[in-house]
């Protein structure tokens, strides 16, 4: 009976509507974030390892306003501030200690031509920042666009569909993308598949949000058996972390990090993932959807956010993860 009632949950959170506050209208204003801290295995609460990283911390994360969750990417500011994007272009700023810039939720800035439509429809999926100039990239997965925003999400100044992108499903198309340390971008497809079995990768030679960009070249990706990719990011120039999710009837949501070694980046490249570590019960789990990168007194620190679909059956949790120096050695 527990797995009958799993599995209509599951369609409620992956299959139905958007939910009616998800196509309300966003407005801004401030926002309160309450951090309840949660053990990393409900079985043995002194666990601290999972794979190679060290368990820092777990939250599960709540608020009052009627738009927080559904979080589908995350940055972390030098300062300790989030900044995460919803799944219907909503963004939050947040600390856990309620210390490190101000706290805030915004709809991202839209075209004259679309403001009136649904919320929902700016499912909003990844997002990556260039630190030397302020400016933002996010991709959009239901309308398949990236566009890019100016610093502080001042407006947008550019966005781009492309036909390579057009051609994945509008519900699994653009699901995390990176920005790679020489200026390049991979955006990876959840639910578009190459030829070879493998995830589609695009490889943006130049700013994926403009038109008169090159064309983007097609890479694959090999996730773990049965996992799609949800996000990543880099660690150096040759590695990346890549978080990938499976739902199943016996376990629910589960999640692996996965490492990557960059082979030379050119049409028809593979990618294969190395599994690192599995997040599935006992251990916290959820639909997880958002890596961010920060450091700590010289310490490489993961965060790992997850999607709670604004459903009573999920959460929104935050994650916090040392990273060994000896991972890319």
């Amino acid at each position: 009976m527990s797995r009958v009632l799993l599995i209509l949950l599951l369609a409620v959170a992956l299959l139905s509507p958007p939910a009616p506050n998800k196509g309300a209208p966003r407005v801004a204003g401030s926002l309160l974030v309450t951090a309840h801290p949660l053990a990393l295995d409900s079985d043995d609460p002194r666990r601290d390892r999972i794979g190679p990283f060290r368990f820092l911390g777990g939250w599960q994360l709540t608020s009052t306003h009627p738009d927080f969750g559904g979080i589908s990417s995350l940055l972390v500011q030098p300062d300790g501030q989030f900044l995460a994007l919803s799944d219907s272009g909503t963004l939050f700023g947040f600390s856990l200690n309620g210390r490190g810039g101000r706290q805030f939720v915004a709809p991202l800035p839209t075209t004259a031509a679309e403001k009136d439509l649904p919320s929902w429809t700016w499912d909003s999926e990844a997002h990556v920042v260039d630190p030397a100039t302020g400016q933002h990239w996010v991709s959009f997965e239901l309308i398949q666009r990236i566009c890019r925003y100016a610093p502080g999400f001042a407006r947008i100044e550019s966005c781009m569909s492309w036909p390579a992108v057009k051609r994945w499903p509008d519900t699994g198309a653009g699901e995390a993308m990176v920005r790679l340390n020489d200026g390049r971008f991979l955006l990876f497809s959840e639910y578009g598949y190459g030829k070879d079995g493998g995830n589609d990768v695009l490889l943006f030679q130049q700013d994926p949000a403009e038109p008169k960009s090159v064309p983007p070249l097609r890479l694959s990706y090999r996730p773990p058996v049965g996992y799609r990719p949800t996000d990543a990011v880099v660690l150096d120039d040759t590695h990346l972390l890549v978080l990938n999710r499976r739902v199943t009837l016996h376990e629910g949501f589960t999640a692996v990090i996965a490492l990557v070694t960059l082979p030379p980046l050119r049409a028809g490249a593979e990618l294969v993932a190395q599994d690192l570590a599995r997040f599935a019960p006992p251990v916290l789990s959820d639909n997880f959807e958002a890596l961010a990168l920060s450091t700590e007194n010289g310490r490489r620190i993961l965060w790992m956010a997850s999607d709670d679909n604004h459903e009573f059956f999920q959460r929104s949790l935050l994650l916090k993860l040392e990273i060994p120096k000896s991972l890319t050695q």
